[in-house]
């Protein structure tokens, strides 16, 4: 893409789970796109180091603490972006966390909390988000998903079902708000050089290295390799961007060749 092309200049962006990984991924790129940025998070530690962070690269960036699990919270961050720069143009829905477990062995509160955060956040930004983009004539949402929305690996079940939900939520509020002049797309990334795939990692690396799990992931890759937060980071800010003016209702999987993969060779 040309800058011309991802040029957000006088743009305003929400950014849930803005403080780290993809979603501090988005909030870099749609700031250097010449976006003014609002990022959201729970965690107060990591907001004020991202903040301070892009600020000191010269981008406009802002954060502000909100639970995507509680409408009050989520409706002021809204209305920060509103009450700071004068509107809301983009919203990208990065919030989310991983779980293990099969429906016999996870807790209750388990499924509710990865339900609520992946899914249920991403509900209650809408809610807020999408009147402040019709006062503005329209605007973009991109909501982060995952592979796993389309095939899950063993003991998922929670963010299986949350991803899955994300593509359908993604498709029914595009159909809603089309006319609204508002677009609304998903992107589902394969394995992410994030720290949610360290943490991941790092649960899992029995006798192994951290390292060496993560390059043998990545090798379940066409490509070869995990993605790094950028890659997906431009794939949003496209999506955002005038550059996707005819794009709405979409997933677009950023995996690395992984779901046109199957696991059966040929010898060699």
């Amino acid at each position: 893409m040309t800058d011309t092309q991802t040029n957000l200049a006088g743009k305003v962006a929400v950014v849930s789970g803005g403080s780290t990984g993809i979603g501090r991924g988005a909030a870099r790129r749609l700031a250097q796109a010449g976006t003014a940025v609002i990022i959201g998070s729970h965690d107060e530690a990591s907001l004020e180091r991202a903040v301070a962070e892009l600020s000191q690269e010269g981008l406009i960036v802002s954060g502000m603490r909100a639970d995507v699990r509680a409408a009050g919270e989520v409706e002021a961050l809204v209305a920060a972006a509103v009450a700071r720069h004068g509107g809301l143009d983009i919203l990208v829905n990065s919030a989310g966390i991983q779980t293990y477990g099969s429906v016999v062995d996870m807790p209750e509160e388990t499924w509710d909390r990865t339900l609520e955060i992946n899914l249920k956040g991403m509900f209650l930004t809408g809610k807020y988000a999408v009147p402040e983009m019709r006062r503005r004539g329209g605007g973009a949402i991109v909501n982060v998903s995952s592979v796993q929305a389309f095939g899950a690996q063993t003991g998922v079940v929670a963010y299986a079902a949350s991803k899955g939900g994300v593509n359908a939520l993604t498709r029914a509020m595009a159909v809603d708000h089309a006319a609204d002049g508002i677009r609304v797309n998903a992107v589902c990334p394969g394995s992410v050089d994030t720290p949610m795939l360290r943490w991941a990692a790092d649960k899992f690396k029995g006798e192994q290295s951290v390292e060496a799990l993560i390059r043998s992931w990545g090798a379940l890759h066409p490509l070869g390799r995990v993605a790094t937060v950028e890659e997906v980071a431009e794939v949003i800010t496209f999506l955002a961007s005038p550059a996707a003016s005819f794009v709405t209702g979409i997933e677009v999987r950023v995996d690395g060749g992984m779901l046109a993969s199957l696991p059966v060779t040929l010898p060699k």
